[in-house]
């Protein structure tokens, strides 16, 4: 298995939610205050993938520079916010997760399935 590879492209994933969030926080500031900002950039952000959050914030520079060092701005804070407790929180999410998914799956598949008890009217039946 190749670490580093899988940590780029976790980095990249990670930055492209990271400038995601900071799109939300941004739009949700626009609306507030400069509302129809907030539509340009809801309408821009439509039209254009964040999937890829650098090819997102390229696009943007091109068309409005002003938000896009915006958003680049508040991704940053997001980032120093955050980045410290990252790693613990993801071990911690991923154990219980997995803890979580194997004991539906045991539950799944320890499960014994009991037949109902005949109804009245069934059992009339059987009998007549």
């Amino acid at each position: 298995m190749d670490f580093k590879r899988v940590a780029k492209d976790t980095t990249k994933t990670l930055i492209s939610y990271l400038t995601y969030q900071a799109l939300l926080t941004v739009l949700d500031q626009l609306k507030e205050t400069d509302p129809p900002q907030a539509y340009w950039l809801n309408y821009f952000s439509a039209q254009t993938s964040i999937q890829d959050g650098d090819a997102y914030i390229e696009e943007l520079l091109r068309a409005r520079q002003e938000l896009a060092f915006r958003i680049m701005t508040v991704r940053q804070h997001l980032a120093e916010e955050i980045v410290d407790f990252l790693p613990e929180m993801v071990r911690t999410g991923i154990q219980q997760s997995n803890m979580e998914h194997r004991r539906q799956h045991l539950e799944r598949i320890t499960q014994l399935t009991i037949p109902e008890p005949p109804t009245l009217d069934e059992q009339q039946s059987d009998s007549g």
